[in-house]
């Protein structure tokens, strides 16, 4: 016996909220309703003939059950996303020194056709977990004025939690042994700028240990994204078997910057804008900073911007859903925060053709 079955006219409506539940997303459905206007069913061969009859009795009860089932099938798979979106991590460790904060700090934004989601996005210690009670500003998404798939928007509190985070864990000190023009780190480089220094270590080598006194702080605006950095510059001696602190210098600095995208990566340069130095102890003297602001120029400009610069010019590439791609990606900068605009393509065009038809 052969059945044949055609639905004509079906509508399903449903309404659907999403909320901002504790820090999670709640799904729910507020409204869910299905309307079948005509459904025939038609048997062939055998005892169709009887059958048929009973089918075309029956064929209000079938469409109500039809018009029923529906909408708990809806209902139901609707209840299992919602407990997808209840499972995401709040928390996400990048690595044993810090974790982004992934709550979601208010209802989601709908636009004509778009969805904006708020996330709380600041950095925190993997170790010592705390509480953000601070006040989240509300974003407002922009392209400025071009048409994207996708808007990722980060406040600049977002980049300073980062780097108070690493500061606090202690991952803010260098020891400078090596610099492109190596004479720099003998004390007879600095014969006429300490004197006292060479006579008391003639030609023994240095040592430049640097410590942040505290977190850098960036700042975005329209045209650029500045920081400014407060550090100590401890010069050390290395007499004998011996590491010798002999002065320490405070060094205040500003760069500024630029970020970029090229494909799927962002990339950044900065540039040292200003810096400025007080003497804060020595054991070699009184030390005239004038003499030494040459020094620390020459040191900024060929050891720490080309640093920073070399770290920046590898990129950050940017998280993609698996299947998809990033493609026209460009940064726009306003103040206080830093929006990449993007579209997204399918990575696989050919696997479209082995998705079900439903």
């Amino acid at each position: 016996m052969l059945s044949i079955s055609k639905v004509q006219g079906m509508e399903v409506g449903i309404t659907m909220e999403i909320k901002n539940y504790n820090g999670s997303l709640s799904l729910s459905v507020s409204q869910c309703g299905c309307y079948v206007k005509d459904l025939v069913i038609s048997l062939d061969g055998g005892a169709s003939w009887f059958y048929q009859g009973l089918i075309n009795a029956f064929e209000d009860h079938i469409r109500a059950a039809v018009e029923k089932a529906i909408p708990e099938n809806i209902i139901d798979g609707t209840s299992k996303l919602d407990s997808l979106l209840q499972s995401l991590p709040r928390s996400v460790n990048l690595d044993n020194v810090s974790a982004l904060n992934m709550t979601f700090v208010s209802d989601p934004q709908y636009g004509n056709s778009s969805i904006e989601f708020d996330v709380d996005g600041l950095f925190s210690s993997a170790v010592a977990k705390t509480s953000n009670l601070q006040k989240h500003p509300q974003l407002s998404l922009s392209c400025g004025g071009a048409s994207k798939m996708l808007l990722l928007s980060l406040d600049e509190d977002v980049f300073n939690s980062a780097l108070e985070v690493y500061f606090k864990a202690g991952s803010m000190h260098w020891v400078v042994d090596k610099v492109p023009d190596q004479s720099l780190l003998n004390t007879a480089s600095w014969k006429f700028i300490i004197p006292r220094l060479y006579r008391s270590y003639p030609n023994d080598n240095m040592l430049l240990n640097i410590s942040m006194t505290s977190s850098p702080v960036i700042r975005i605006t329209s045209e650029k994204i500045g920081a400014t950095t407060n550090a100590d510059l401890i010069i050390d001696v290395v007499h004998a078997t011996e590491t010798i602190p002999v002065l320490c210098i405070s060094v205040v600095v500003s760069a500024s910057g630029v970020a970029e995208a090229a494909g799927n990566k962002v990339y950044g340069s900065v540039e040292l804008d200003n810096f400025s130095l007080a003497l804060k102890w020595s054991n070699v003297g009184n030390i005239h900073m004038s003499l030494i602001q040459g020094v620390i120029r020459v040191f900024l400009n060929t050891v720490c911007m080309p640093y920073l610069n070399s770290r920046l010019g590898h990129g950050v590439v940017l998280p993609a859903v698996h299947g998809f791609t990033l493609k026209d990606v460009y940064v726009l900068t306003s103040p206080e925060k830093l929006t990449l605009c993007s579209d997204v393509t399918f990575s696989n065009a050919s696997r479209l053709a082995s998705f079900p038809i439903l």
